[in-house]
């Protein structure tokens, strides 16, 4: 009787995972980077993080209006960004055509004309995006991913377009209205007033978003048809009048954010909305697409690296790499973890 030969087991070669400890590196890399900067210079690098938080707060609200639009829509708008730019320059033309305002204002004088600009621009930016919704992205709700994304680039340089026919090509300045003292100063490490007004604009303006998204009945809304278009309709949820609301918030972040831009900067042109729109769609993909904190968390992470970047002495790429540094994070972040920060890993649906 023939013994049965003795089975070898099969040995799989572990692999190793290559990806994940390339991340880690330049994790590492940069976290190295920063404490020598920080060592270096600790003051200058409080300075540069300050600055670089008010930044990424007028980022997060750019962000928001992308993360709002594809949550319920999963449609990346990316004339949002251009939106943002018109807002600016009605600030702009507010400011200097109807308010005749001029550099150093007194207080009592820019603080009323700040907040009736913050309203006028965040209505007219609402509607802009609103209307942008009902004429280019509705009629082609049923239609295939493709079509309403070319149209999203289409409308962007069409209101492009309509900046530069608005207030020509050069960059329009901005009254340089906001107080320019020193909350504090640390050693040389200086916060000035018109980034803590910045801040004081923009986080009631995110407090008040969270709260419409989370206890209202429109936000209610908007949450069940961002999670089920068809079982919302189905429980007497006006769909369309919905998504126009969506439009007309994630509008109105980009009226504010436009407005805190041009008196922060104290100046726009017509094709500044397409570069930040990147960076605060960078931002979104970043925190999370689709999570409203993340989006938050994700400007302020691109806010800082961009001002780090711009701002940090020692061995620092300087700002000619600003944009391929926040573009490789953005490549990154895809493929190391698709669903962003804070977002949720969900399966694909067979």
């Amino acid at each position: 009787m023939a013994t049965a030969a003795r089975r070898q087991p099969i040995t799989i070669p572990r692999q190793v995972p290559v990806l994940p400890i390339l991340g880690l590196a330049l994790v590492a890399a940069l976290v190295l980077w920063l404490g020598v900067n920080l060592y270096k210079a600790p003051y200058d690098f409080l300075e540069i993080t300050l600055i670089g938080v008010t930044v990424g707060a007028i980022y997060a609200l750019v962000a928001l209006g992308y993360t709002l639009v594809y949550g319920i829509l999963e449609l990346i708008n990316f004339a949002h960004g251009d939106v943002f730019m018109l807002g600016a320059m009605m600030a702009a033309t507010l400011s200097v055509n109807v308010f005749s305002l001029h550099d150093n204002e007194a207080a009592s004088k820019w603080i009323p004309v700040v907040l009736l600009s913050l309203l006028i621009g965040m209505l007219f930016c609402g509607i802009l995006n609103a209307t942008v919704e009902r004429i280019a992205y509705r009629p082609l709700r049923g239609a295939p991913r493709l079509a309403p994304l070319i149209t999203a680039i289409g409308m962007s340089f069409i209101l492009q377009n309509v900046g530069l026919a608005w207030k020509g090509a050069n960059y329009v300045p901005v009254p340089n209205i906001l107080p320019q003292g020193n909350v504090f100063n640390l050693h040389g490490a200086n916060y000035r007033w018109n980034q803590l007004i910045v801040l004081i604009v923009t986080i009631p303006v995110l407090v008040a978003l969270v709260y419409l998204v989370q206890e209202t009945r429109q936000g209610k809304a908007m949450r069940a048809t961002a999670q089920d278009s068809d079982a919302a309709a189905m429980m007497g949820i006006n769909v369309n009048r919905t998504i126009s609301f969506t439009f007309l918030i994630a509008g109105g972040l980009a009226g504010a954010a436009g407005l805190l831009y041009a008196l922060y900067v104290t100046n726009v042109r017509y094709d500044q909305g397409f570069q930040l729109g990147l960076l605060a769609f960078t931002a979104a993909v970043l925190g999370g697409i689709g999570n409203l904190p993340g989006a938050v968390l994700g400007a302020l992470c691109i806010g800082l690296i961009q001002n780090y970047n711009e701002g940090l002495n020692w061995h620092a790429p300087g700002s000619d790499w600003t944009q391929s540094i926040v573009f490789s994070i953005l490549i990154l972040i895809l493929v190391f973890r698709p669903e962003g920060l804070l977002g949720e890993r969900t399966p694909e649906g067979g």
